[in-house]
């Protein structure tokens, strides 16, 4: 049961380029800023900076639509939908998006940022570097912005965890009236992203956040894969 959360910004993290350390930079902030990471600290990380530092940045002409056709195809396993410029693809990590999450915001103009390979091991590398370099074990996160379908807006969610649930599955278990829960599988790594979220913002260069106060049984290791419907269960595949 978790009846207060503490949701800090990461600030003066430094730009981040291909090949530098993301937890380093993220502990050195957060101990300056007065707020070291603590034992059962989720750390909720963009995936912009660790496409940085992993190389997954791309040339791109903004203004050549037949480029940026031709990436999202790559960056695609299908084409679930076109329409005008744009696309929902389905990814190889299995996430349906638009434009198979090829982002050109806050990056150098003429670049795309495109999604990690592997944003599991993404998170589970930085939580194995916070452990080695500050002695805390935290969960990890890596978030996106995505949109939602039968929904308005747009909101953070996870794409990469490493020792925290990604989804919290509370069927067969009662609920405050003693009912079963037939259905009830709650997305915690989606609601720590969103949450995250609200102290980094769109435009503010933060790109890092520590939630706290989180209940310690959902540490546990995990993958994302969790949250990714299965086909046969998905109405829009």
């Amino acid at each position: 049961m978790v009846r207060a959360l503490t949701t800090i910004a990461v600030d003066g993290i430094a730009e981040i380029r291909r090949g530098d350390e993301i937890a380093e930079h993220i502990a050195v902030a957060a101990e300056r800023q007065g707020t070291p990471l603590l034992h059962g600290d989720c750390v909720v990380v963009t995936q912009k900076i660790v496409s940085k530092a992993e190389g997954r940045i791309v040339a791109l002409d903004p203004h050549d639509p037949d480029a940026k056709r031709r990436l999202i195809d790559d960056e695609s396993v299908r084409i679930v939908r076109r329409r005008g410029d744009l696309v929902i693809s389905e990814t190889r990590h299995g996430f349906v998006c638009a434009n198979a999450g090829i982002d050109l915001s806050n990056v150098d103009a003429g670049t795309a940022a495109l999604l990690p390979l592997d944003a599991d091991r993404s998170a589970k590398h930085i939580r194995d570097a916070i452990r080695a370099r500050v002695g805390v074990e935290v969960a990890v996160v890596v978030s996106d912005t995505f949109g939602r379908p039968w929904r308005m807006g747009l909101t953070d969610v996870a794409i990469g965890v490493s020792g925290i649930a990604a989804v919290l599955d509370l069927r067969d278990t009662p609920d405050a009236t003693g009912r079963i829960l037939q259905v009830t599988e709650v997305a915690i790594a989606d609601e720590v992203a969103g949450a995250a979220e609200l102290v980094m913002g769109k435009s503010h260069g933060i790109p890092a956040a520590i939630v706290r106060g989180l209940d310690p049984a959902w540490f546990r290791e995990s993958s994302v894969r969790e949250l990714v419907r299965p086909p046969a269960e998905d109405l829009f595949r």
